[in-house]
């Protein structure tokens, strides 16, 4: 079957975490809530309400820079077997509908709706019903969006939160897209699209003026991802199974790296690497992973884990020399470095070595 027949759907929960406390206690509904770390520690956002969001607060920000924005908001630890029983529920109300489902996390998914269990035929039937039983059955609102491939559903989603629903048919993909900011493009993030603006472009329209040779010259391999999302063009399938469990690159470089440009250099070619893979084998992951190698052969690795999938090419390298910088060198020369991501479905509380006092967590 072509690409533009088909009929994805993808629905991600509205501030799914923060909802579900809100649900489970009447006292903290209407109010500013944040579901992560004690800002007195090195705590970090992993969801916020949508009442918080209205001060800035926002995903992945630190639990102080949160309570500075927003001095009353309240902070909840994570209960994730609630909220995995939760996403048990919205799974089995997907599977209603068809066997077809691709989870990207506990609250987020898509679906391949091209031939439904119960011969509906209308994706956006579909999306509307899902939605109705969401909210009647788990008194939670999801957002969906709805098209003919993955990553043009996955935007309509993000268009209309929360509680929205959004169809962009075939003969619109093209004229969105190109409508739409370059930051909004998934696997753009805020480095790429400060250059892509410095050279001009500033929307789809401006970026697809570009031939697939030159966003190569331009942005290396990625440039060929660039030169189809701004056409629409994903034809991944959704799949059922995920047997990874972590991607990465690596190098051993020829001479020793002493400084930390020469490391910020190489993490930038490797991080690229990454994205790269990422997307031809269709994953995102939670925990960016650093592997630091030194010339006397000992190796640590540090990581750090998110509530949300890191999408873009920025995010990972930001984060891999964010651990960089809070790695102790002693002067010790660098003989390789690596980048992996993991953690494709579920939120990790702590890092995979709570016992190493050097190890970031996300929560504390």
């Amino acid at each position: 079957m072509s690409a533009s027949q088909r009929k994805i759907i993808h629905i991600d929960m509205d501030a799914f975490y923060a909802s579900v406390e809100q649900r489970d206690f009447p006292e903290h509904r209407g109010k500013p809530l944040a579901v992560g770390g004690s800002p007195t520690g090195r705590g970090v956002v992993a969801t916020a309400s949508y009442e918080a969001r209205k001060f800035g607060v926002r995903s992945a920000m630190s639990s102080r820079k949160a309570i500075q924005l927003c001095p009353h908001i309240i902070f909840v630890y994570p209960r994730f077997d609630v909220y995995k029983a939760v996403s048990k529920k919205i799974r089995e109300i997907f599977s209603r509908y068809t066997d077809l489902i691709e989870p990207l996390s506990l609250d987020e998914a898509y679906l391949d709706v091209t031939e439904d269990k119960l011969n509906i035929g209308s994706a956006m039937e579909i999306a509307t019903l899902i939605k109705n039983a969401i909210r009647t059955e788990l008194n939670l609102t999801a957002s969906a969006g709805v098209s003919v491939n993955k990553f043009v559903a996955k935007i309509a989603s993000d268009l209309n939160k929360p509680d929205g629903l959004t169809f962009i048919g075939p003969s619109k993909i093209e004229s969105f897209m190109s409508s739409l900011p370059v930051e909004k493009f998934h696997g753009v993030g805020k480095v790429t699209a400060d250059k892509m603006k410095g050279m001009g472009i500033f929307t789809g329209a401006d970026l697809k003026k570009l031939s697939e040779e030159e966003l190569v010259r331009r942005f290396g391999k990625t440039g060929h991802f660039y030169y189809k999302i701004v056409r629409g063009l994903d034809d991944r399938l959704v799949q059922t199974h995920r047997e990874t469990k972590s991607l990465g690159a690596e190098d051993t470089f020829t001479y020793d790296l002493i400084t930390t440009e020469e490391m910020h250099k190489e993490l930038d070619r490797i991080g690229e690497i990454v994205f790269n893979r990422l997307q031809k084998n269709q994953l995102q992951g939670r925990t960016v992973t650093l592997k630091v190698k030194f010339s006397d052969f000992t190796q640590i690795t540090r990581n750090q884990s998110f509530n949300e999938a890191v999408t873009d090419i920025d995010s990972i390298i930001d984060t891999a020399k964010n651990l960089l910088g809070k790695v102790e060198m002693s002067g010790k020369p660098v003989r390789l470095l690596g980048i992996s991501l993991s953690n494709f479905h579920e939120p990790e509380v702590r890092s995979r070595r709570p016992r190493d006092p050097e190890q970031l967590e996300l929560f504390n």
